[in-house]
Protein backbone atom coordinates (compact mmCIF):
# COMPACT_ATOMS: atom_id res chain seq x y z
CA UNK A 1 0.00 0.00 0.00
CA UNK A 2 0.74 3.28 -0.36
CA UNK A 3 2.63 5.26 2.21
CA UNK A 4 0.36 8.35 1.94
CA UNK A 5 -2.51 5.86 2.26
CA UNK A 6 -1.23 4.16 4.83
CA UNK A 7 -0.56 7.36 6.85
CA UNK A 8 -4.00 8.03 6.73
CA UNK A 9 -5.19 8.06 10.47
CA UNK A 10 -8.68 6.78 11.85
CA UNK A 11 -10.36 9.17 8.91
CA UNK A 12 -10.68 6.01 7.04
CA UNK A 13 -10.78 2.54 7.51
CA UNK A 14 -8.61 -0.47 5.83
CA UNK A 15 -11.24 -1.22 3.24
CA UNK A 16 -11.81 2.72 1.95
CA UNK A 17 -7.52 2.80 1.73
CA UNK A 18 -7.65 -0.21 -0.37
CA UNK A 19 -9.98 1.40 -2.40
CA UNK A 20 -8.36 4.32 -2.64
CA UNK A 21 -5.07 2.17 -3.37
CA UNK A 22 -7.35 0.25 -6.24
CA UNK A 23 -7.81 3.75 -8.09
CA UNK A 24 -4.06 5.25 -7.10
CA UNK A 25 -2.98 2.05 -9.56
CA UNK A 26 -5.65 1.94 -11.81
CA UNK A 27 -4.78 5.93 -12.82
CA UNK A 28 -1.28 5.41 -12.79
CA UNK A 29 -1.91 2.26 -15.22
CA UNK A 30 -4.29 4.58 -17.43
CA UNK A 31 -1.82 7.49 -17.47
CA UNK A 32 1.25 5.01 -18.75
CA UNK A 33 -1.19 3.26 -21.45
CA UNK A 34 -2.59 6.66 -22.57
CA UNK A 35 1.35 7.71 -23.17
CA UNK A 36 2.54 4.80 -24.22
CA UNK A 37 -0.48 5.04 -27.19
CA UNK A 38 0.87 8.81 -28.08
CA UNK A 39 4.23 7.89 -28.49
CA UNK A 40 3.53 4.46 -30.57
CA UNK A 41 1.06 6.57 -32.69
CA UNK A 42 3.53 9.68 -33.28
CA UNK A 43 6.23 7.21 -34.21
CA UNK A 44 3.77 5.03 -36.98
CA UNK A 45 3.26 8.38 -38.15
CA UNK A 46 6.64 9.58 -38.05
CA UNK A 47 7.72 6.29 -39.69
CA UNK A 48 4.56 6.32 -42.04
CA UNK A 49 5.88 9.62 -43.45
CA UNK A 50 9.50 8.45 -43.80
CA UNK A 51 8.39 5.34 -45.99
CA UNK A 52 6.00 7.91 -47.84
CA UNK A 53 9.21 9.77 -49.31
CA UNK A 54 11.77 6.93 -49.20
CA UNK A 55 8.84 5.95 -51.82
CA UNK A 56 8.37 8.86 -53.65
CA UNK A 57 11.97 9.93 -54.15
CA UNK A 58 12.90 6.27 -54.62
CA UNK A 59 9.99 4.19 -56.14
CA UNK A 60 7.20 6.70 -57.85
CA UNK A 61 9.73 9.40 -58.99
CA UNK A 62 11.99 7.69 -60.97
CA UNK A 63 9.37 4.97 -62.67
CA UNK A 64 6.39 7.81 -62.90
CA UNK A 65 5.70 6.97 -66.58
CA UNK A 66 4.03 3.77 -65.85
CA UNK A 67 2.37 2.29 -63.19
CA UNK A 68 3.75 -1.51 -64.04
CA UNK A 69 7.41 -0.14 -63.62
CA UNK A 70 6.17 1.85 -60.20
CA UNK A 71 4.73 -2.05 -58.93
CA UNK A 72 7.48 -3.62 -60.03
CA UNK A 73 10.00 -1.28 -58.82
CA UNK A 74 7.64 -1.58 -55.32
CA UNK A 75 7.85 -5.44 -55.37
CA UNK A 76 11.45 -5.79 -56.43
CA UNK A 77 13.22 -5.55 -53.57
CA UNK A 78 11.70 -7.86 -50.20
CA UNK A 79 12.95 -4.47 -48.30
CA UNK A 80 10.26 -2.65 -49.26
CA UNK A 81 7.15 -5.38 -48.32
CA UNK A 82 8.94 -5.64 -44.88
CA UNK A 83 9.17 -2.03 -44.46
CA UNK A 84 5.28 -2.09 -45.05
CA UNK A 85 4.73 -4.26 -43.14
CA UNK A 86 6.08 -2.58 -39.95
CA UNK A 87 4.39 0.22 -40.52
CA UNK A 88 0.89 -1.65 -41.01
CA UNK A 89 1.77 -3.49 -37.62
CA UNK A 90 2.46 -0.34 -35.64
CA UNK A 91 -0.37 1.18 -36.38
CA UNK A 92 -2.17 -1.80 -35.59
CA UNK A 93 -0.37 -1.84 -32.29
CA UNK A 94 -1.70 1.91 -31.88
CA UNK A 95 -5.36 0.26 -32.31
CA UNK A 96 -5.14 -2.65 -30.29
CA UNK A 97 -3.27 0.15 -27.12
CA UNK A 98 -5.97 2.45 -27.84
CA UNK A 99 -8.49 0.15 -27.03
CA UNK A 100 -6.18 -0.94 -23.74
CA UNK A 101 -6.16 2.61 -22.87
CA UNK A 102 -10.11 3.24 -23.00
CA UNK A 103 -10.57 0.79 -21.03
CA UNK A 104 -8.52 1.39 -18.47
CA UNK A 105 -9.41 5.24 -18.46
CA UNK A 106 -13.21 3.50 -18.39
CA UNK A 107 -12.12 1.27 -15.29
CA UNK A 108 -10.60 4.03 -13.18
CA UNK A 109 -13.37 6.16 -13.97
CA UNK A 110 -15.44 3.56 -12.59
CA UNK A 111 -13.97 3.37 -9.23
CA UNK A 112 -13.07 6.81 -9.12
CA UNK A 113 -17.18 7.28 -9.49
CA UNK A 114 -17.80 4.33 -6.92
CA UNK A 115 -15.84 6.10 -4.36
CA UNK A 116 -17.84 9.44 -4.94
CA UNK A 117 -21.14 7.76 -5.03
CA UNK A 118 -20.61 5.80 -1.66
CA UNK A 119 -18.75 8.42 0.09
CA UNK A 120 -20.82 9.19 2.93
CA UNK A 121 -20.71 5.11 3.55
CA UNK A 122 -16.98 5.44 3.72
CA UNK A 123 -16.55 8.25 6.19
CA UNK A 124 -18.98 8.54 8.70
CA UNK A 125 -19.82 11.08 11.63
CA UNK A 126 -16.68 12.94 12.44
CA UNK A 127 -14.44 11.00 9.77
CA UNK A 128 -16.95 13.12 7.57
CA UNK A 129 -15.61 16.42 8.28
CA UNK A 130 -11.97 15.13 7.70
CA UNK A 131 -12.82 13.46 4.41
CA UNK A 132 -11.47 16.69 2.57
CA UNK A 133 -8.12 15.70 3.74
CA UNK A 134 -8.45 12.56 1.84
CA UNK A 135 -9.60 14.60 -1.28
CA UNK A 136 -7.10 17.20 -1.05
CA UNK A 137 -4.45 14.56 -0.96
CA UNK A 138 -5.52 12.55 -3.61
CA UNK A 139 -5.90 15.91 -5.99
CA UNK A 140 -2.20 17.15 -4.92
CA UNK A 141 -0.38 13.82 -5.54
CA UNK A 142 -2.02 11.30 -8.06
CA UNK A 143 -4.15 14.24 -9.59
CA UNK A 144 -7.25 12.15 -8.93
CA UNK A 145 -10.39 14.61 -8.25
CA UNK A 146 -13.30 13.14 -5.50
CA UNK A 147 -14.93 16.34 -5.32
CA UNK A 148 -17.04 15.85 -8.66
CA UNK A 149 -17.67 12.59 -10.44
CA UNK A 150 -17.68 14.40 -14.04
CA UNK A 151 -14.45 14.07 -15.30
Amino acid sequence: MNSHIAKLDEWTDLATKQMLQNVIERKQKWDKLKRFHLIMLWGSVFFAFILIYYFYNKVIGPYSYSFEAVFSAFFSKESHLYAFLFITGMFGAVKVLYDKKEKAEKDYHALRSEIIDRSKDLWKEDSWKKRHRVYELMKKEWDINLYHVSK
